[in-house]
């Protein structure tokens, strides 16, 4: 078990170094941010070549990225080109609403498709089947960002029952959160269905109901169990898209989260929150990868000696 976390280990931090130089890359051929900086007028060649100074752009590229990663090294992600504002600060700040958002959307998503995957595998060809087939299509086809806009209309301006936008108390995160657990539970309950309909022909499910096992323990210790190794991959893949890919909600619902902190800097060409951002969100994916594959090796041992 210790040479299988090591190795996955690292094959995280391969990923993230490589991310890093990627990012680096990436956000220096998107264009020169400091023709950005000036609201007004056609900025000279003197002010340009002294602001990339001050900011180190005029130094090569080679040595910008070993800045970048001395930078890292010590836990510096750099300060904002914009508000002068520490990376990790700005970061820190949005960590919470943008964590509360994701937590909540996958515990919504959890107790709808769990129940509905597994009593749909078990009803296989019954209405309640055909209903969870339904449901997990409208989960795939169905836009995020036009459901939020439907349960704003709904359920704050008709019914008035609950705010429409912003992150003030408990009330502010139902919509939001509603609306990606919906769309995430209709793909995870079909994902639960089909792994559960696998599951549930093997020998060994027959073995432990011929031994006189109570059957919700044979579908839940023996089946469910076996069922969720493909489910806990597309789990940990959904955690780190919702941490840095719900921009989209937050812009419809003014949620103050990472996303939308990483989509206003890339359209202001702000390079160190860019590299920042996404070498944090790049750190939790692979903690996140990481920790799917120890949970892979308690769920099926024989998966700890690949």
């Amino acid at each position: 078990m210790i040479s299988f976390i090591v190795k996955r280990l690292m094959h995280g931090i391969l990923a993230v170094v490589v991310l890093s130089l990627l990012v680096f890359i990436g956000v220096r051929t998107s264009g020169d941010p400091t023709t950005l900086m000036f609201q007004a007028g056609e900025p000279s060649k003197e002010e340009i070549a002294q602001i990339k100074e001050q900011l180190g752009l005029d130094k090569s590229y080679a040595t910008q990225y070993f800045i970048f990663l001395r930078q890292l090294l010590k836990g510096d992600l750099g300060k904002s080109y914009y508000t002068n504002q520490k990376v990790s600060a700005m970061i820190g700040e949005r960590l919470g609403a943008t964590m509360i958002l994701t937590l909540s959307a996958m515990l919504i998503s959890f107790c709808i498709s769990f129940p509905i995957g597994i009593l749909s595998a078990l009803k296989r060809g019954s209405l309640l089947d055909m209903f969870g087939q339904s449901f997990a299509i409208f989960g795939l086809s169905m836009p995020n960002f036009w459901l939020g806009i439907i349960f704003i209309l709904l359920f704050a301006v008709n019914l008035r029952w609950l705010p429409p936008s912003g992150f003030e108390s408990w009330e502010y995160i139902i919509l939001p959160s509603l609306t990606l657990g919906l769309i995430l539970s209709g793909i995870l309950a079909r994902l639960v269905r089909s792994s559960m309909l696998d599951t549930m022909n093997r020998q060994y499910i027959v073995t432990a109901r011929a031994k006189g096992i109570a059957e919700w323990r044979v579908i839940l210790l023996h089946g469910f169990r076996n069922a969720l190794i493909p489910v806990v991959t597309y789990i940990g893949l959904q955690f780190g898209a919702l941490l840095g890919g719900t921009v989209i909600i937050e812009k419809v619902f003014s949620w103050p989260g990472i996303g939308r902190m990483l989509v206003d800097a890339i359209s202001q060409r702000d390079f160190p929150v860019i590299q920042g951002t996404v070498f944090f969100l790049a750190i939790v994916m692979v903690l996140t990868n990481f920790i799917v594959d120890v949970t892979y090796g308690f769920l099926d041992p024989r998966i700890r000696v690949t």
